[in-house]
């Protein structure tokens, strides 16, 4: 995956790559939402459904 357009995008995989399933389950509910509502086009979502399926979940740190 090249570097993510949006920045909601780049933080999901530092969130993921970090273990933080919280983090990532709110900004996909977030990106979802605006989608839903038509306030984004699709390329936020298509971004964010390619970065879920090839960014692996890290371990978080406690």
């Amino acid at each position: 995956m090249s570097q993510p357009k949006h920045q909601t995008v780049r933080d999901y995989i530092a969130a993921k790559k970090a273990g933080k399933t919280e983090e990532t389950s709110r900004i996909v509910r977030e990106v979802c939402e605006r989608f839903a509502t038509r306030t984004t086009d699709g390329s936020e979502a298509a971004e964010l459904f390619e970065a879920t399926m090839t960014t692996p979940l890290g371990q978080q740190n406690n």
